[in-house]
C-alpha cells in the first residue's frame, strides 16, 4: 500500500509562484529577509526554485532601530545569503517608539523595500506571509470592523508584492526549517501580548481551532473569495454579449497553469454550463462566443 504524504514547502511554493504569483523565467525577485524563521525558510526555497524556474533572486533586510539584536540577526541572514549565492543588502532605520508602533514600522519597511527593489531592478518583492498569517489578519480586520474589501487580505500577488508561502501553514514552514537544519532568529516581540496580533495568535486562534480545527483554511478561503470579487486588472474576460466577467480563483489558476506550460489556449468554465477558450497571455477570447460544454 502506497503512503500519501502532504506536499512539501518547496512544492507548495513552486506551484504558487507559477500559477498565482505570475513569476516567469527572467523575472527579478527581491526577498524581504528579516532573519526570522519564515523568511529564512523562504530564502532557502527561492534559492532552490530560482535555479529550476529561471528567476533571479536578491534579498534585503530592514533594521528598524528598535532592537539591538536586529543587526546581528541580519548579519546571520547575510552570511546565509552568501552561502546560497544570493546578493544581500540592508537598510537601517530609526522608528521612534510610541503608539501604533507595528503599523509605523511596517510602513517604513515597505518604503525601504520598494527603494531596494528599484535599486536592484527587481520587478517583484517576495514576503514570507503564510496561511496562518492570512487567517490572523482576517480576524484582526474583523475585530476592527472591516468590510468585504478589507477582508481580502494577503493574496498570492497584489501589485509588485508576492507571497509564495500563502498556501502553506506555519507547520509546513517549521518542518522545512527542521528538515534542512536551517537556523534563524527569534524576535521576542512576536510573543508580546500587548500587540493585538500576538493575542489573536496565542489566544483567539487556539480557541477557534478547538471549535473548528480547519478554521485557518476557512478564513483563507474567505479572503480568496472576497479577493476574487475585486476584479483585479487583467483578470476579466468578455462573454458572448461583450459583458466583462471576473475570473474566479479556480479559473485564474487554470489560466496561470496554461501560461506556465506555454499552452496556446485555456478553456474556462462559465455559468450556465458554458465554456470559453482564451489566450492565456492576453485573456482575449479565441472563439467568437462562449459555447456549451459537451456532456
Amino acid at each position: 500500500m502506497t503512503r500519501s504524504h502532504p506536499p512539501t514547502l518547496l512544492t507548495l511554493a513552486s506551484r504558487t509562484l507559477r500559477e498565482e504569483c505570475g513569476v516567469s523565467p527572467g523575472v527579478r525577485l527581491l526577498l524581504a529577509l528579516s532573519g526570522g524563521g519564515d523568511s529564512m525558510a523562504l530564502l532557502h526555497v527561492l534559492a532552490v526554485l530560482g535555479k529550476k524556474q529561471g528567476f533571479s533572486l536578491s534579498a534585503h533586510g530592514v533594521d528598524h532601530g528598535l532592537r539591538p539584536e536586529a543587526g546581528a540577526e541580519l548579519d546571520h541572514a547575510e552570511a546565509r545569503c552568501a552561502e546560497l549565492g544570493v546578493a544581500f543588502s540592508r537598510t537601517v532605520l530609526k522608528v521612534a517608539s510610541g503608539g501604533n508602533l507595528q503599523a509605523r514600522a511596517r510602513e517604513a519597511r515597505r518604503e525601504a523595500l520598494c527603494a531596494a527593489a528599484q535599486a536592484n531592478r527587481a520587478e517583484l518583492i517576495a514576503t514570507a506571509h503564510h496561511a496562518d498569517d492570512r487567517a490572523e489578519t482576517v480576524l484582526i480586520r474583523l475585530l476592527r470592523g472591516a468590510g468585504p474589501r478589507g477582508l481580502a487580505v494577503l493574496p498570492p500577488r497584489s501589485g509588485i508584492w508576492i507571497r509564495p508561502l500563502c498556501r502553506a501553514r506555519k507547520s509546513d514552514v517549521l518542518l522545512h526549517l527542521e528538515r534542512h537544519a536551517l537556523t534563524f532568529a527569534d524576535d521576542p516581540s512576536n510573543a508580546n501580548r500587548r500587540f493585538l496580533r500576538t493575542r489573536v495568535r496565542f489566544e483567539l486562534m487556539p480557541l477557534l481551532e478547538q471549535l473548528s480545527p480547519q478554521i485557518a483554511g476557512h478564513l483563507c478561503a474567505l479572503a480568496d473569495a472576497l479577493e476574487s470579487h475585486e476584479e483585479p486588472p487583467g483578470q476579466t474576460v468578455l462573454d458572448e454579449r461583450g459583458v466583462a466577467l471576473a475570473l474566479g480563483r479556480a479559473q485564474r489558476k487554470l489560466v496561470g497553469r496554461a501560461l506556465a506550460l506555454g499552452q496556446r489556449s485555456a478553456r474556462v468554465s462559465l455559468t450556465g454550463g458554458r465554456e470559453l477558450c482564451l489566450d492565456p497571455v492576453t485573456l482575449l477570447p479565441l472563439l467568437a462566443a462562449a459555447r456549451p460544454r459537451k456532456r
